[in-house]
């Protein structure tokens, strides 16, 4: 029985001879679609640089992890790849960081409910005041799990989300603020907590501490 293969020089000639036979409408439509797909799975094609990739990996063997650089320089947006990582069980080739196995329940926090709803919730949800949007952060699209939990505290900001996870159970999300003070952050076991910038003591100290029975860690951008 005779075989035959195509290399992907022949394979892109072929997909480009398909794409250059449709019309300009069919043309817009499949770039359209395209977008939309990478939109809502930028967690699969995310490439840290050098020092991201050192944060990442620093998980692997330390409980305590910081990441500090000059604004607009990726901090955030590795904290929430790194998050999105956990949430899903989807962890890249390239990984030598820190592994859960099992869904996670995380925390993201930041300093009051617009700075966190603005900054952790916007890298790992996608913008808060386009809803149809949510899907296009660090989190997968299609690994959220129904409609996030809206908070009550500002408009457009989520309590918490559900994430499917590789194991098919269900991992959690749930946004905390520097301000709502330390006795909010008591009593809950979590696998880890991010602070978007740097958290008062005692605020720190707690979040650390919820990781305590769970070999958790915890980390600052």
């Amino acid at each position: 029985m005779e075989t035959s293969t195509s290399s992907p020089a022949s394979r892109e000639t072929i997909l480009n001879g398909y794409i250059d036979s449709l019309t300009v409408e069919k043309q817009r439509a499949l770039l359209g679609e395209a977008d939309s797909l990478l939109s809502r799975t930028k967690l699969y094609s995310y490439k840290p640089y050098p020092k991201q990739k050192e944060f990442h990996k620093a998980g692997a063997i330390h409980r305590e992890i910081l990441l500090m650089a000059s604004n607009q320089s990726g901090k955030s947006w590795a904290g929430a790849m790194e998050w999105a990582m956990h949430l899903t069980g989807r962890y890249p080739p390239w990984w030598e960081g820190k592994r859960f196995p099992k869904p996670v329940k995380l925390w993201a926090s930041g300093e009051s409910a617009v700075f966190c709803r603005d900054n952790a919730q916007r890298l790992l949800v996608g913008p808060p005041e386009r809803e149809e949007e949510w899907g296009t952060g660090a989190i997968p699209g299609d690994l959220i799990v129904g409609k996030p939990q809206r908070a009550r505290t500002v408009p457009n900001a989520i309590d918490s989300v559900v994430v499917r996870h590789i194991t098919g159970k269900l991992s959690s999300l749930s946004f905390r603020t520097y301000d709502q003070g330390r006795e909010k952050w008591a009593g809950e076991t979590i696998q880890g907590a991010w602070f978007d910038e740097e958290p008062p003591l005692d605020i720190y100290i707690e979040g650390l501490t919820r990781t305590n029975a769970t070999d958790g860690f915890v980390i600052i951008t």
